[in-house]
């Protein structure tokens, strides 16, 4: 049988896949060894992609609301009817009527990475609400404290390190997140195949932790705690040592000072370690030959994620690893801008809006994802800017599921005046569209990732075409984006080309006047006149190849259908600067001004007996959007609610009982799952379940829906800094249904 090779999608490992057809099915998915990248690697998710492109609830044809009910429609009758209500909407109550959610798979479509921007620009709305602030945001307001841009994240080098310390991270099951690595458990035992020592801070025994050599339970939330102690263990053993980073820096002895409070035995009592231990780590961590601190989703989604970002890379600067072979390295896209010259830069700012009902501060442009339903249903005035959100555009998101008080939220949706969704499902959240555009399945899609190359722990570039033709009565989803974007911006009947052509001459425009880019003194015509491509969206990605570091073509990588690789990572701190100073700012007033706030943590010691929640991720789950495949909806992914033996005697819960657990929010039941994986005072649930709602098309999900931990929150405990929900380590109450 006829293969095509795929870059998976479905995770942000982007492993190569050989997809086998049988005409326009996709028949059957394997590792494709020759992938520069992943080298024949594949997981459950990959195995299981001819299921997913198959699904049969994945809708065909667009969905528009007709006397409260959804009926299928043609494209040009759903985009004829966004035109004609979008506009009045935002012409009479301004553009922040609008507001647009973005969910994480946009991150894995060219579609969703290349036109949302110009949707916000097109709408002028500044009411933008993504899932970073469920996930990372707090990872990208440290970073651009510390380096002046939100996006320089650097990743821990796993080929070439010899002490890797991982915190709140689960990358055996997650795959690796901001940190692009195809076979993170081969890379890992690799790791110890070399010699080096593998660290784990998790309250949960997790896939991971079973591997490490030492393995640190503390309590949830009290990370920020942890590693300010590790970072006070280095200054006051005399161990912090910079090296080539101590001139390019700024702010270590106010860090020195900042952190004297946090002994090992001050913060013991909070994180329920041995002050020992936590002093164990800091030394093995200063006496590594190289080393890297990493630290996810555990550390970020807590009350002090921004916080424990930040000391997370403060360890990295203080060890000599930033920047350096074998520690954390700054990735280096090749669709990335071409490096400016170095210098002071502008820096990064917060809160230069606030959010009408809460007064949240927006971060890189966006506002808490959790605040979106007061947002919606809080009354305002009538004025241009003043008042609620009226109509919203999804795109790729199920908030109803993701965002914390979900019944607050489902119920604010029907109040809208128009909502739009870009989904190939009719799930929790898009059931209350007016008008559903669904994509095709990704057999029928170009790939190339943009976002996630830049988190990547290896340089490399890689484009597959769609892997068979698009099936009549189904729509690109690039043009189901430009046509969008036409739609919202009163250029309804344009070509969708037009929105391509505009965004290539606003690109070489700005290139032509840049010294440092490929294009300067160029004349823009002449250039946009030599891309290649068959779509407005490849030759878009063509131009952006052409002005990256590695000035390659978009016909270099389809002649290398395997990808380009273009070699591990290498120092380029002075690239990626843009701090107003020119250096590495380690103590940033907003996050010194937080510093009290974490002081306070040291004396919150828990009452006995009290529980907190956190989640748990699984090899075959992505959020809530893989659950109605069959293959990876049974097993071990399982919606329960673990619980240490002991706790379970205590508080007389049997193994697959059901149990109430009660949070701020609202409670649920769940199936208690009695096992030590977690240890005591701590039980955990999964995120993305919760598929009981009526008005879905998601047949195995709703077979078994689980239910949705982020109904036991209010949406009220955010990270002040970040904006990001507290999804971890939370109270909750836990008792045997009667």
């Amino acid at each position: 049988m006829p293969t095509a090779p795929r870059i998976c999608p479905l995770c942000e490992a982007t492993c190569g896949l050989v997809l086998t057809l049988d005409g326009s099915r996709v028949t059957g998915a394997r590792g494709d060894r020759d992938d520069v990248f992943s080298r024949g690697f594949v997981c459950p998710k990959g195995a299981a992609f001819p299921q997913i492109d198959g699904d049969p609830d994945r809708l065909r044809t667009p969905l528009v609301r007709e006397n409260g009910r959804l009926r299928e429609a043609n494209w040009d009758e759903a985009f004829d009817t966004i035109a004609a209500r979008l506009r009045p909407l935002i012409e009479g109550y301004g553009p922040d009527a609008l507001g647009i959610v973005l969910g994480n798979p946009n991150v894995h479509t060219m579609a969703g990475a290349l036109y949302p921007p110009l949707l916000l620009r097109a709408t002028g709305t500044s009411r933008l609400f993504t899932a970073s602030t469920l996930d990372q945001m707090p990872k990208h307001v440290a970073v651009g404290l510390l380096f002046g841009d939100p996006f320089a994240i650097p990743v821990p080098d796993l080929d070439r390190t010899d002490h890797l310390l991982v915190i709140g991270a689960n990358p055996l099951d997650s795959n690796g997140s901001l940190c692009t690595a195809p076979d993170f458990p081969g890379r890992l035992a690799a790791l110890r195949r070399r010699g080096g020592t593998l660290t784990v801070v998790d309250p949960r025994r997790t896939r991971t932790a079973r591997l490490a050599d030492r393995h640190l339970a503390p309590r949830p939330g009290t990370d920020a705690l942890l590693l300010a102690a590790l970072v006070h263990t280095l200054f006051a053993e005399d161990l912090a040592d910079p090296g080539p980073l101590a001139d390019r820096t700024e702010g270590v002895d106010q860090v020195r000072d900042a952190v004297r409070e946090f002994t090992p035995e001050a913060v013991a009592p909070a994180c329920e370690l041995d002050p020992g231990a936590i002093r164990a780590v800091a030394r093995e961590l200063a006496a590594a030959p190289t080393a890297a601190v990493y630290g996810r989703m555990g550390s970020s989604t807590v009350a002090h994620g921004t916080l424990a970002n930040w000391l997370v890379d403060v360890l990295n600067v203080l060890t000599g690893n930033l920047d350096r072979p074998g520690g954390v390295l700054f990735p280096r896209s090749a669709t990335a801008p071409a490096p400016r010259p170095a210098g002071p830069g502008r820096g990064f700012l917060l809160g230069r809006r606030h959010s009408r009902v809460s007064g949240h501060p927006e971060v890189k442009g966006e506002f808490p994802l959790a605040a979106l339903a007061e947002e919606i249903d809080t009354p305002g005035t009538d004025a241009p800017g003043e008042g609620r959100v009226r109509a919203l555009i999804t795109i790729a998101a199920n908030p109803v599921l993701s965002a914390p008080d979900g019944r607050r939220l489902d119920a604010a949706l029907d109040t809208l005046d128009l909502m739009v969704c870009v989904d190939p499902y009719l799930n929790e959240t898009t059931r209350h569209a007016d008008v559903l555009l669904p994509p095709p399945p990704p057999s029928q899609s170009a790939h190339f990732d943009f976002a996630l190359n830049g988190f990547a722990v290896r340089d490399q570039a890689r484009y597959t075409p769609a892997a068979v033709p698009l099936e009549p009565g189904r729509m690109d989803e690039c043009e189901i984006h430009a046509r969008l974007v036409l739609a919202a911006s009163g250029m309804h009947g344009a070509p969708p080309s037009a929105v391509d052509d505009l965004a290539i001459d606003a690109a070489l425009a700005k290139a032509v006047t840049q010294p440092h880019s490929p294009a300067y003194g160029a004349d823009p015509k002449e250039f946009a006149a030599g891309l290649t491509g068959e779509s407005g969206a490849e030759r878009r990605l063509d131009l952006m190849l052409r002005l990256g570091p590695y000035r390659l073509t978009l016909d270099e990588l389809k002649a290398r259908p395997h990808g380009i690789d273009l070699g591990p990572l290498k120092p380029r701190l002075d690239e990626v600067l843009k701090t107003p100073s020119g250096r590495i700012e380690l103590l940033p007033a907003p996050l010194a001004a937080d510093l009290p706030r974490l002081r306070a943590a040291l004396t919150a010691v828990p009452e006995p007996g009290a529980l907190q929640l956190v989640g748990r991720r699984h090899l075959r789950s992505n959020n809530s959007w893989l659950h109605n495949t069959p293959a990876l909806n049974g097993g071990s992914n399982r919606c329960t609610l673990q619980v240490h033996p002991d706790d379970a005697a205590r508080l007389r819960l049997a193994d697959g009982a059901p149990a109430r657990v009660r949070g701020a929010g609202g409670e649920l039941t769940a199936d208690v799952e009695v096992t030590d994986a977690v240890r005591a005072g701590v039980v955990s649930l999964p995120h993305g379940w919760g598929h009981d709602r009526p008005g879905t098309r998601l047949t195995v999900a709703a077979a078994r829906p689980g239910v949705n931990v982020n109904q036991l929150l209010d949406g009220s405990l955010l990270d002040p800094l970040s904006g990001t929900a507290v999804l971890n380590g939370f109270p909750v109450e836990v008792a045997p249904l009667d």
